[in-house]
């Protein structure tokens, strides 16, 4: 018996590995070779006009001790990241289930209208309306209309509230592919389970959350926050649509940003990978985390 299923693993082993071919190369070629040159380039001295000259650990030094932009940006990402991470998460699943019990057709509605932000695209002049600094623009003119400002309030260009403006616009954009994966993580339940719940003891819908639902929907839960963390590590060009590039004093300046300015503006391509090597760092470690307490909710 056991030569007869290595025989016939063997003979599908070939097959597998032509299929796997083009996306382990693909995956090789742009995902595991950027990351690994951008591991070496953050220790040399690169601006993309002459050769590589190895720097050791300058990079980091600077990074750390030297450079006051980059301890803002990882300042203001943090803050991104820990406010519309969870928040964001936490919504997506919050709809998702609220949304679960409706019927088939209304449920498909309100699903595309809470992913709908993320299908407009870059819509970022309908916030810069609301958010506009002069007297016409939508939230000044409400509020000087109902006697709460003497005057218009720069919402965008203020250090004080840019990056609040962008933490909500960043919100609004919350409900991505982790929704939709909660969405059809709901659907796809093991009805039966509830039952033997309800036997047991189960007698509201929380008490089905936390014990039934939750723990069976671990992998969409991993997925949400796999794309929740990325998300929120990556904000940028939101900033930038919103704030301008760069914003006041660098109050909505992120690591993205910082990326952008010392790699694509400056040509620092050596620091450059240095910072995105940290940043990278630092969402592997939050990812770990959520994924060993996820982990243990499930276990």
């Amino acid at each position: 018996m056991k030569k007869a299923k290595r025989r016939a693993l063997n003979s599908t082993r070939a097959p597998m590995l032509v299929f796997m071919a083009p996306f382990v190369i693909l995956f090789t070629v742009f995902t595991v070779t950027p990351i690994i040159s951008s591991v070496v380039l953050s220790f040399t001295s690169y601006n993309m006009f002459e050769p590589p000259e190895w720097a050791g650990f300058d990079n980091y030094v600077r990074m750390f001790f030297d450079d006051d932009v980059f301890l803002i940006a990882i300042r203001n990402t943090l803050v991104f990241a820990l406010i519309t991470g969870p928040v964001g998460y936490a919504l997506s699943f919050i709809f998702a289930w609220l949304i679960n019990e409706f019927p088939r057709g209304v449920r498909s509605f309100l699903t595309v209208i809470f992913y709908g932000p993320n299908l407009a695209g870059n819509v970022y002049f309908i916030w810069v309306y609301i958010f506009s600094g002069d007297s016409v623009g939508f939230l000044n003119s409400v509020l000087y209309r109902a006697g709460l400002i003497a005057a218009p309030v720069q919402w965008l260009t203020d250090p004080k509230t840019a990056i609040g403006v962008v933490t909500v616009v960043i919100l609004w954009l919350s409900m991505g592919a982790g929704f939709l994966a909660f969405v059809a993580g709901l659907q796809n339940k093991d009805h039966q389970v509830y039952e033997a719940g309800a036997i047991d003891g189960i007698r509201n819908r929380f008490q089905e959350l936390w014990y039934i639902t939750l723990p069976q929907m671990k992998p969409q839960l991993l997925f949400g926050a796999v794309m929740t963390i990325s998300t929120s590590f990556a904000v940028g060009y939101e900033a930038m649509n919103l704030t301008g590039f760069p914003s006041t004093d660098y109050a909505a300046h992120t690591v993205v940003l910082h990326i952008m300015d010392v790699g694509s503006i400056r040509f620092e391509l050596g620091y450059a990978s240095a910072v995105a090597v940290v940043l990278f760092a630092v969402m592997m470690a939050i990812w770990t985390a959520v994924n060993n307490a996820l982990r243990e909710k499930g276990e």
